[in-house]
């Protein structure tokens, strides 16, 4: 059995495989049944110039995180891709019969961080000389490869390689492959985010295969390449969630919705920015705010593509996008697509997860980057 499907408990296993997968809830995720990431459509729908750059190396729990870490980086989704079969599953690719990588696809705005920048991430946290695996995770699944769109990124990866092998860092030839990229396939809910759904197992994981040990031994203090650089990032969340009310922890931090009508921005009218309630990171703008009549405070759009992340949850009956703050990863609510124009996605927040900053204090607060979207109302 492979050293990986170890770690999750199999109680727990059955619990999210019942709730996820059960009689009862018999719709398995868009991305798993080959359709197009959730996060692209979204993109696609707001017009952004986000980047994609896909990655395999090895248990992709352990290649999500260094990778959401990065300023810049819109999402980060685990998945498969490399096959020669369609719809592959978790159970189907451990077979090693499917031709499919464990890998991440990583969308990033290059104006905040450059392909560059994540192929040094993406070498700081694999072993390029291992062609049979990586670490205790060994078979096709979970070789190392760079998955390139278009000639600019398979000649960075190319350079990078050959850049990483002139340093002599490692003593064996580099056997990492530079392949184009093929259709990619969204893993299912329980592999996302791993290292924040389940910590405990997330570092079992990443101790017991040896990797945590061999990449400190190799890149030492140089594995970081770039630690998060926004301001919201430098919070003090726990002192934060001190002074919160009771709604306020319990929408942000236990995922629960406010009711309806009877909360603060539902029908907010004044001109301003809405931003976390904990971090203070800026979400939503008012002149993207409409009245969707469901009593809760709606957009058309987050104030900068970026701002926000999305993650796909499913119960028994349905499967919803929730809507979280990057960096505070507070929750705010979900999108759907029954909004108006432009966009045709509705945002439905909760006001607990925000504080309304007017546009007349947006210079004061420090928001002064955004006043200029209202000075000629």
């Amino acid at each position: 059995m492979k050293y990986k499907r170890l770690v999750l408990p199999i109680g727990l296993m059955a619990v999210v495989l019942f709730a996820a997968y059960g009689p009862y809830h018999n719709h398995d995720t868009a991305e798993a049944k080959g359709m197009s990431n959730k996060w692209n459509q979204l993109e696609q729908k707001l017009g952004g110039s986000t980047k994609t750059a896909v990655f395999a190396g090895g248990c992709f729990w352990s290649e999500e995180a260094p990778f959401e870490k990065l300023d810049g980086v819109v999402s980060v989704i685990t998945g498969y891709t490399g096959g020669h079969t369609t719809d592959p599953t978790y159970e189907k690719v451990s077979t090693g019969t499917t031709g499919h990588l464990e890998a991440v696809q990583v969308q990033y705005d290059p104006s905040r961080n450059s392909y560059n920048q994540l192929l040094q991430v993406f070498w700081r946290n694999t072993d390029p000389t291992d062609a049979q695996g990586q670490f205790a995770d060994r078979g096709n699944e979970y070789r190392s490869v760079i998955f390139y769109e278009g000639k600019e990124q398979q000649s960075a990866a190319e350079a990078s390689k050959t850049a990483l092998a002139a340093q002599g860092i490692f003593d064996e030839p580099l056997v990492t492959k530079i392949l184009p990229a093929t259709v990619f396939y969204q893993a299912e809910d329980v592999h996302q985010d791993f290292y924040r759904t389940h910590p405990s197992d997330f570092k079992y994981n990443d101790v017991g295969s040896g990797r945590e040990a061999f990449l400190a031994r190799v890149w030492g203090d140089d594995q970081v390449v770039k630690a998060l650089e926004s301001p919201y990032s430098r919070i003090n969340k726990d002192e934060v969630l001190k002074s919160l009310t009771k709604l306020q922890f319990a929408v942000t931090q236990q995922d629960q919705d406010e009711p309806p009508f009877q909360n603060e921005y539902w029908n907010n009218t004044e001109e301003g920015i809405f931003v976390d309630i904990v971090s203070g990171e800026p979400l939503f703008s008012s002149k993207d705010q409409f009245d969707a009549g469901t009593g809760w405070a709606s957009f058309t759009r987050p104030l900068e593509p970026g701002s926000v992340v999305y993650r796909e949850v499913g119960g028994f009956f349905s499967d919803e996008t929730q809507v979280r703050s990057r960096y505070a990863n507070s929750f705010l609510g979900h999108v759907f697509e029954d909004g108006p124009e432009p966009t045709g996605l509705r945002y439905c927040t909760n006001s607990a997860s925000l504080r309304f900053i007017p546009k007349a204090d947006l210079i004061e607060r420090g928001y002064g980057a955004y006043a200029a979207q209202f000075s000629n109302e």
